[in-house]
């Protein structure tokens, strides 16, 4: 077998887990309504079978990232991947929407470990350079795609064969993926240092998990009702003690030298704010082609392919700019493009517009911009981990991604209802109008985050480990 060939293969696997990963929190989405029907459950209920997926999987990436670190990245993949598996088997045969709404919150769990422990062990088995930027564009390739084919793929499912059998196609993923992960993942990757910060661990992870709590849930309780405020509270100060505990003991989970990296700190940034900007457009123009334009569901996620077909092409080609360009430069442009496409949307939208005349133009100017933005600030946040750190720049990174996430949707549909209720709410124009003001805010972040990329300054390069044919597996 050639030299390169294991680490393909591994890319391949890995790249496929992001797929899988990405893909399942858009293909629920879509089987709600036919979940509501048969569990008899109201939209309070369903939106919680989302909502508990995005709440455990937010507070534990950081956990999950750093438990790889000093577990074994392949061996915490795994347990993510069985977890799961059981989980949505679990999802699969539920009985009521309480059953489901648990059956996602454990979903949630294994997510969080197989996506920090996946990443982690790319970071190893690809070293700073060009080749780690190419992998990194394969990554940023499946999150696109996974977003749409979830879309699509939860409306021919739920269509042919019922809602069910979208948690059996994680069931069928989460073993396909693990059993090719037993051959193609060195098991022997892991920190040397050892003691886990068990203190640390539970107030980060109740701390993340009361945010997203506060975050997801503000839509129904009101950003300022007694149950929001309660949960970021509470959060909070378990975030402020973990900062606390994290300079007094001896192994911390995220040790404050790493925190003090300017780079990591502004490249976590930059990525919260691109997912801020990101995440709530695809829902929103979803949204946008099924609530104005009259489009099916299934026909709204098809709408969003010529965007994932963008990103596919590009990602690929994200490492050569940045060999040309350089990292600062391709960053501001993927920024800049971000911002022209999130304000040439708004702009587009129109309450007797078809999809050619307002969504397809600035949709794949959009798709040219997601990789160029995931890539580089995953390069910027991993530029300077250590081979022990693998993990924990990972649980960093996909942490600000997933809390960007939440929080722009949170904030933006708020903007697209406050707007919309102003307006009388009383048809299509109005609600057109809400989109518009939720895209233009969704604008101005994709500027902030294009004005601070002028302030990215890269470290000094980390020494590379020894040449790898399996992921972390040094070669004799």
């Amino acid at each position: 077998m050639a030299p390169g060939s294991p680490r393909k293969g591994a890319l391949a696997l890995l790249a496929g887990a992001q797929l899988l990963l990405i893909m399942d929190t858009a293909i629920v989405n879509v089987a709600l309504p036919s979940v509501g029907a048969e569990l008899e459950s109201g939209s309070a209920g369903l939106s919680w079978v989302a909502n508990a997926f995005l709440i455990t999987f937010g507070g534990l990436l950081l956990l999950g990232g750093r438990a790889a670190d000093l577990l074994g990245h392949r061996r915490v993949f795994l347990g993510g991947l069985g977890v799961l598996g059981v989980a949505s088997a679990a999802g699969g045969v539920a009985g009521s929407v309480g059953v489901l709404v648990a059956a996602r919150a454990v979903q949630g769990v294994g997510a969080a470990l197989a996506a920090a422990a996946a990443f982690a062990l790319l970071l190893n088995l690809f070293p700073d350079g060009p080749d780690r930027h190419k992998a990194l564009g394969a990554f940023a390739a499946m999150g696109g795609l996974g977003g749409v084919l979830g879309t699509v793929l939860g409306g021919v499912l739920t269509d042919l064969l019922g809602w069910r059998s979208t948690f059996w196609l994680n069931v069928l993923g989460a073993l396909v993926l693990a059993v090719l992960a037993l051959r193609l993942l060195d098991a022997n990757t892991r920190s040397t240092e050892r003691g886990f910060d068990i203190g640390g661990a539970l107030t980060a992870t109740a701390g993340l998990g009361l945010v997203a709590y506060g975050l997801v849930g503000a839509g129904e309780a009101g950003w300022t009702g007694a149950r929001t405020l309660g949960a970021f509270a509470a959060g909070l100060v378990l975030l402020a003690t973990f900062a606390v505990l994290e300079r007094r003991i001896a192994h911390p989970l995220v040790p404050p030298a790493v925190l003090r990296r300017p780079t990591l700190r502004l490249a976590n940034c930059l990525s919260a704010l691109a997912q801020m900007a990101l995440f709530p457009m695809f829902f929103l123009v979803s949204l946008y082609l099924q609530s104005v334009l009259d489009q099916t569901p299934l026909h709204g996620g098809l709408g969003l392919l010529p965007l994932s077909l963008v990103v596919v092409a590009t990602a690929p080609q994200t490492g050569r700019a940045i060999h040309r360009l350089g990292l600062r430069a391709t960053m501001t442009l993927g920024f800049t493009l971000l911002f022209v496409g999130m304000l040439w949307l708004a702009l587009a939208l129109a309450a007797e517009g078809t999809f050619f005349s307002t969504v397809l133009a600035p949709s794949l100017l959009l798709g040219v911009a997601l990789p160029l933005v995931m890539v580089t600030t995953n390069v910027a946040a991993t530029a300077d981990a250590a081979p022990g750190e693998t993990g924990l720049a990972s649980g960093l990174i996909n942490t600000s991604q997933q809390f960007g996430s939440v929080l722009g949707l949170a904030v933006l549909v708020a903007v697209a209802t406050a707007r919309t209720d102003a307006l009388g709410a009383t048809g299509a124009a109005d609600e057109t109008a809400g989109f518009k003001a939720a895209l233009l805010v969704g604008a101005v972040l994709a500027a902030c985050a294009a004005l601070l990329t002028f302030r990215l300054r890269l470290p000094a390069p980390v020494s590379a480990p020894p040449h790898q044919d399996r992921v972390g597996g040094a070669q004799g």
